[in-house]
């Protein structure tokens, strides 16, 4: 069983994001806007980490919703094709390095008012098409949740169908489009928006959605803690089925 770890990211994964971004979006952001993303009251960032399996641990299992899906759901302006390229090789067990690998997932929003703008997620090449993009989905939906925003937003390239498949399943919808907003290709973006997140309809869609990626995740062998700030809030759905 192979254990991982939810939990906010914190100033000790500022080098592993830079490095998960480096591999997943070609560099886009720098550290110093890590550090200003972790210091700003307005965004939420989460991390999926390697974690030791004790047996005194409580941990969850989870994962992957389908084998075909992208694990590259938000990615302004960049390819997410052109990143799969480097020189590190593809791993070939199932089992995260922690000296290697000490962050296998990244997302985060900005809150703007009451909206949750869904600015980064983003999946270690290593360990794609094993249902981490969408546990990182469902989380950050959770917090924006938590956090009373109103409606969630994001943009993604109109070719990425696979992407599409998993937003339509927590309800987002087609709310216009970027001309050319992508400049490595000058691709569209599709805007999507899902609104009510306030309402027990979402609330039980989360929990449904948070179901499905225990059952799917245990399948593949993925044992799955939460960290204890999530544990604690009371109106998350990420608990323990």
């Amino acid at each position: 069983m192979t254990s991982i770890k939810l939990q906010p990211l914190d100033h000790t994964l500022l080098p592993a994001a830079l490095q998960l971004d480096h591999l997943c979006f070609g560099g886009l952001w720098t550290l110093d806007g890590y550090q200003r993303e972790l210091e700003s009251p307005n965004s939420d960032l989460l991390a999926i980490v390697p974690a030791p399996s004790t047996p005194d641990e409580e941990a969850v299992v989870i994962t992957d919703i389908t084998e075909e899906r992208s694990e590259f759901l938000v990615n302004p302006k960049v390819n997410p094709k052109a990143n799969l390229s480097t020189s590190r090789p593809r791993a070939t067990s199932a089992t995260p390095s922690a000296a290697s690998d000490p962050l296998l997932g990244l997302g985060c929003y900005w809150a703007i008012l009451d909206e949750a703008h869904i600015t980064i997620l983003g999946i270690h090449p290593d360990y794609q098409r094993r249902g981490l993009g969408h546990l990182m989905l469902c989380a950050l939906l959770d917090r924006a949740r938590q956090r009373d925003m109103a409606r969630a937003t994001l943009e993604v390239r109109i070719s990425n169908q696979s992407a599409l498949l998993l937003y339509q399943k927590f309800g987002f919808q087609i709310a216009g489009q970027r001309k050319g907003y992508y400049t490595d290709t000058g691709e569209d973006a599709l805007i999507l928006w899902r609104g009510k997140l306030q309402s027990t309809e979402f609330g039980t869609l989360l929990t449904t959605q948070w179901t499905e990626i225990h059952h799917r995740l245990t399948h593949h062998h993925w044992s799955l803690q939460l960290g204890l700030e999530l544990l604690i809030a009371e109106n998350s759905t990420l608990t323990y089925p």
